[in-house]
């Protein structure tokens, strides 16, 4: 049998390729100015609040607080299967149809609309659903991690829902789980999935390192001690995203180390646009930078590795045990004796 080359692409074949990737970058790295966003983040902030506290209340404790996130989905954000009895039920906010799924392993389901309604509205159509399934939950109605918290029940302030930036929001999250994923399959030592944290609406992976950490002091503000120090037994290196607040008024990139080594702050970080913040403790990279970058996936993986890479080496991480070469679909990871 003969084989015939595969032709190459002609000029214009080329042209439209490079054109189809500038569309995509254009969706996948969307504009999402704070300022412009905020009263839709704060009010949805509080909604994925009230969902993650459902499945805290479910969820047997798992180290290091990794059974109450949430998780990037194929439509928005998901707690995946939530254990009830015997039975199981799943809540999914839906960002391409605008509701909030819940559905029971018996094949019911019900829906409840995003829209601008206040939270006290969505909290109490949140839990009739559930009663409606006959699923009967009771959660600490108090927010988290937030200044000023309001109960649920009696939150008629924030009520603000732009469907547009909502979307936009979970599309960043979707584009940077699957580089975070990838990054996570270079490390072979203990990891944390991808997963997003409702109390400080922030997706993030983590690395550790095997050893134990110095008791964390606590004082992380509207957070209480023993989750804190729970969440950062073991040392670790953590990164993610999170939109920002009115003290970094602008979507970003964080990475940090717990316990930070020595020199941790002064090290040489890539992109140029990234910096340590002294306020957090924690590098920054402004989101803009890397929606802007001409390969935005290569800008993100530099300051993920640089900042992975200052943690591991000045804190004396055992790195040739921990880390592996980046994964590929289909081919298992080189063992060697």
């Amino acid at each position: 049998m003969i084989v015939l080359p595969e032709p190459s692409p002609s000029a214009n074949e080329r042209e439209n390729e490079m054109s189809a990737k500038v569309d995509r970058a254009k969706s996948a790295w969307p504009e999402l100015p704070y300022t412009a966003w905020k009263d839709t983040y704060a009010t949805l902030h509080l909604w994925t609040q009230i969902v993650g506290k459902i499945r805290l209340a479910q969820t047997p404790w798992l180290n290091h607080s990794w059974h109450v996130v949430l998780y990037v989905s194929p439509r928005g954000l998901t707690t995946s299967s939530i254990p009830y009895g015997d039975r199981s039920f799943e809540l999914e906010f839906d960002f391409v149809t605008h509701v909030l799924v819940a559905s029971k392993d018996d094949g019911s389901v019900r829906q409840i609309g995003l829209y601008p309604r206040p939270v006290a509205d969505f909290y109490a159509e949140v839990m009739r659903s559930l009663a409606d399934l006959g699923i009967e939950v009771r959660i600490h109605d108090m927010p988290n991690e937030l200044p000023d918290p309001i109960r649920f029940g009696d939150d008629t302030s924030h009520a603000s829902y732009d469907r547009g930036f909502a979307e936009r929001h979970w599309r960043i999250l979707a584009e940077v789980e699957r580089i975070l994923f990838k990054f996570r399959t270079s490390f072979v030592g203990k990891c944390s999935p991808v997963h997003f944290f409702w109390g400080s609406f922030d997706l993030a992976v983590t690395r550790f390192s095997g050893r134990r950490a110095p008791l964390h002091p606590g004082g992380v503000p509207y957070l209480p001690d023993a989750v804190a120090q729970e969440a950062y037994s073991h040392e670790v290196s953590s990164a993610g995203f999170w939109p920002g607040n009115d003290l970094v008024p602008y979507p970003a990139f964080y990475s940090y180390a717990y316990p930070e080594p020595d020199g941790f702050a002064s090290a040489p970080i890539t992109p140029a646009e990234a910096f340590y913040s002294n306020d957090l403790s924690e590098y920054i990279l402004p989101y803009d930078a890397v929606a802007r970058a001409d390969d935005p996936e290569r800008a993100l993986m530099d300051f993920l590795t640089s900042t992975y890479e200052a943690a591991a080496s000045l804190g004396k991480w055992e790195r040739a045990v921990l880390e592996c070469a980046i994964g590929v679909p289909g081919k298992p990871r080189e063992v060697t004796s």
